[in-house]
């Protein structure tokens, strides 16, 4: 399985669900995102590991690493191998044991921050699901007109005079749609968007 390196770049409140976040992932070597919608209680668990914060008492995370630690056991790295149905999976590899353990991503990259691991996920994976950043060249514009997805905000002083151009195809609506989907951090919209891009991709 080839496997492309990730960092988690942030979390948001999802407006599609109450009491979700979207995480959102980026390739180390590249600009694709990979947005993956958690719980509440996944998304403090890594927000508050990643912020430096200590809870009073340890949490299902920490307890995980603490016993880890003391089993002398090294999570080697985390794989974010799967997606079916729209649902993602996950392993946690543990090379000097020789195991691999399934996980939900979520829970896996909160012990992931915690522990200091990688995060991978499979090639495939991110080719099928990630999300490049479009729009305007960034030379002409500023950092502050992106948001957090690297996607443009709407902004009076991008829209430009636009020259007459042939009817849009469905796929061209399809792929505007799914943008706008994703700037509005609609991921149930845009994950629905994608797979019909996808279905009529693979049918042409």
């Amino acid at each position: 399985m080839e496997k492309v390196q990730l960092v988690v770049l942030g979390l948001s409140a999802s407006p599609a669900a109450s009491n979700a976040y979207a995480l959102i992932l980026k390739e180390v070597d590249g600009e694709r995102r990979l947005p993956i919608i958690i719980g509440a209680f996944e998304a403090q668990a890594i927000a508050l590991e990643m912020e430096g914060v200590t809870p009073p008492r340890p949490m299902t995370h920490d307890l995980i690493k603490n016993i880890l630690d003391q089993m002398g056991a090294t999570l080697t790295e985390v794989v974010i191998s799967d997606i079916i149905e729209g649902t993602f999976y996950a392993k946690l590899v543990f090379e000097d044991l020789g195991i691999e353990i399934d996980a939900r991503p979520s829970d896996a990259i909160a012990i992931a921050v915690r522990v200091g691991c990688p995060i991978y996920v499979n090639a495939e994976v991110l080719q099928e699901t990630g999300v490049t950043p479009q729009g305007e060249e960034k030379e002409d514009i500023a950092d502050e007109d992106y948001d957090e997805f690297g996607m443009l905000k709407k902004s009076e002083k991008m829209h430009q005079p636009q020259t007459p151009q042939q009817p849009k195809s469905r796929i061209d609506i399809l792929q505007e749609q799914l943008e706008k989907a994703i700037r509005d951090e609609d991921y149930e919209t845009a994950a629905r968007i994608r797979d019909e891009l996808r279905k009529m991709l693979d049918s042409s």
